[in-house]
């Protein structure tokens, strides 16, 4: 189970923080609260045989004390919620501020992510999607942004929530301290298919990093057998080439995910499904069924074909 007071960065560490200084000092308010009642209940008075219309002098100046107690203790609390926030906010613009560092441009879509690693010579740009991976102790700069509608990320092991709003270009600084796969989840509602808009965010050590980026970077296979042929026969002569792009092939579709390296992603549909032969194959012939409104159609082809298809798409690692 992963969580925001599971903090995997230092980011989220801060987040995590001010989120147990809030629990305890609403714990505290609540107990002192609670135990006024108490003494309020188990100490009240018996009222006087004759109903008297004229309040007792020292009980009102009681009463204006402790009203003046409570709006002085409110009070203090408010404003060390504000200074709690306060230095948060310092902490993480500290952690963010400009400086060298790999950057990683996510683009949301409805209802999938593009992930892309920059580089200064587009030709070595690397583009995958739903999944991120950072080498474990560096900051990452995420360049966020959308292609359709308000969107937004969270990885709570790793940051809080930041927006990708159209035509405006957020960023979000996040740095993995430890080795794992952590999830993240558009946390703006978006339409359909909301709730089915996940990624993963890879952490792993620097050289294996390395290693994953260079395999990123090539082109994808050419088949290696007469049925994986086959199969990109089929995917070229199919709708499948005009959304999808596979580096090293004429496909050159840019509306769908990057396919070049398909086989070495985790899950399919943004973290709908898991990446196995089955669910690819279900996926592919009827995606409405599964993920309704997703702007895949649906694919009518013989079992033949779907078999090469699947042999081909499986061997883009």
């Amino acid at each position: 189970m992963q969580g925001a007071l599971d903090a995997a960065g230092p980011q989220a560490a801060h987040i995590a923080r001010l989120w147990w200084i809030a629990l305890g000092v609403s714990a505290v308010v609540y107990a002192l609260t609670m135990a006024a009642l108490f003494v309020a209940v188990t100490h009240r008075k018996r009222a006087p045989a004759v109903p008297t219309i004229e309040p007792a002098p020292d009980a009102e100046r009681r009463g204006r004390r402790w009203v003046g107690a409570a709006v002085g203790a409110t009070i203090v609390v408010l404003f060390a919620f504000l200074f709690a926030d306060l230095v948060t906010t310092r902490a993480l613009a500290a952690i963010e501020r400009p400086r060298e560092m790999l950057t990683v441009r996510v683009t949301g879509m409805q209802w999938w992510w593009r992930v892309e690693y920059r580089d200064t010579v587009s030709a070595r740009t690397v583009t995958t999607a739903n999944e991120i991976h950072v080498p474990v102790g560096r900051p990452v700069l995420l360049e966020l942004e959308s292609g359709d509608v308000i969107h937004s990320i969270w990885i709570p092991t790793l940051h809080g929530k930041r927006d990708l709003v159209p035509g405006q270009r957020n960023v979000l600084t996040v740095q993995a301290d430890r080795p794992g796969i952590y999830r993240g989840e558009c946390a703006e509602f978006c339409g359909h298919q909301h709730a089915k808009m996940a990624l993963v965010v890879v952490a792993e050590p620097e050289a294996q990093f390395r290693a994953w980026y260079a395999a990123q970077h090539a082109e994808a296979r050419p088949p290696a057998d007469s049925l994986q042929l086959a199969g990109q026969q089929v995917f070229m002569s199919k709708a499948c080439a005009v959304c999808h792009q596979i580096r090293g092939t004429p496909a050159g579709g840019r509306v769908a995910p990057d396919l070049t390296h398909l086989a070495s992603r985790r899950s399919l549909a943004a973290g709908t499904l898991p990446n196995t032969r089955g669910h690819l194959a279900g996926w592919i012939i009827d995606p409405q069924s599964l993920k309704p409104g997703t702007r895949m159609p649906a694919n009518e082809m013989r079992p033949d074909e779907l078999r090469a298809l699947l042999a081909y798409l499986e061997s883009l690692r």
